[in-house]
């Protein structure tokens, strides 16, 4: 039987690995920037809408009730978690019913301390230790939906009864098999870009709709 050289192996794991930002990768820019634009239309053209009418209703449950909806994320999904708790409680434009919408990923000392004290894992957990109460929103953002810290709030936060929503990516990961529901984006593993700009449109999408919603109300 014939072996392949070490090589060879590589090249074959290189291949097999590729996802579809590596299979249009060319080095003529213009020529990339299309092809990567087509395929992001693609996966939102894949997305189910109705994953996202069911996070609207609960959004505005959520309002209705005067429940907090907590967001959290890492690295990239933070910075969306941030934003999207920007959008819905301010961008809206509603002080009378305000979305209370909170990003636990931007208060650093908090952070810092946490992780320090008590580990990375548990710097959501314990925040929802002392903010969260029953009947509030968890949603967790994150392309491969399996960050241990992610993992963990949601853990605690259906043993409170507190509904949990995952907007993921790749195959959906723990998260999404844990949450109540969810938004998933249809994309290829390790394809960060295309699902965090995916996680991004559906912010605005969102937050949009909401506004308007409030405005005509």
């Amino acid at each position: 039987m014939p072996t392949l050289s070490g090589e060879k192996i590589i090249k074959f794991l290189n291949q097999t690995s590729m996802n579809n930002i590596d299979r249009i990768f060319t080095k003529d820019p213009v020529a990339f920037a299309g092809a990567y634009l087509e395929y992001l239309k693609s996966i939102l053209s894949r997305i189910d809408n109705s994953e996202i009418g069911r996070f609207i209703e609960t959004l505005l449950d959520a309002r209705k009730r005067v429940a907090t909806i907590f967001f959290i994320g890492n690295g990239g999904s933070a910075a969306t978690a941030s934003h999207f708790a920007n959008d819905l409680a301010y961008g809206t434009n509603d002080y009378d019913q305000p979305f209370r919408a909170i990003s636990l990923t931007d208060n650093v000392p908090v952070l810092t301390a946490l992780g320090n004290d008590f580990g990375y894992e548990d710097i959501f957990l314990r925040q929802l230790q002392v903010l969260a109460k029953k009947g509030d929103v968890l949603v967790g953002i994150s392309a491969s939906g399996n960050s241990a810290n992610l993992v963990k709030a949601f853990d605690y936060a259906l043993s409170v009864d507190i509904k949990t929503v995952a907007i993921t990516a790749f195959d959906g990961g723990e998260i999404k098999t844990l949450a109540d529901e969810g938004i998933h984006v249809p994309t290829e593993p390790q394809e960060y870009g295309p699902a965090e700009d995916a996680h991004m449109v559906l912010d605005h999408l969102v937050s949009a709709y909401l506004m308007r919603l409030i405005k005509h109300a």
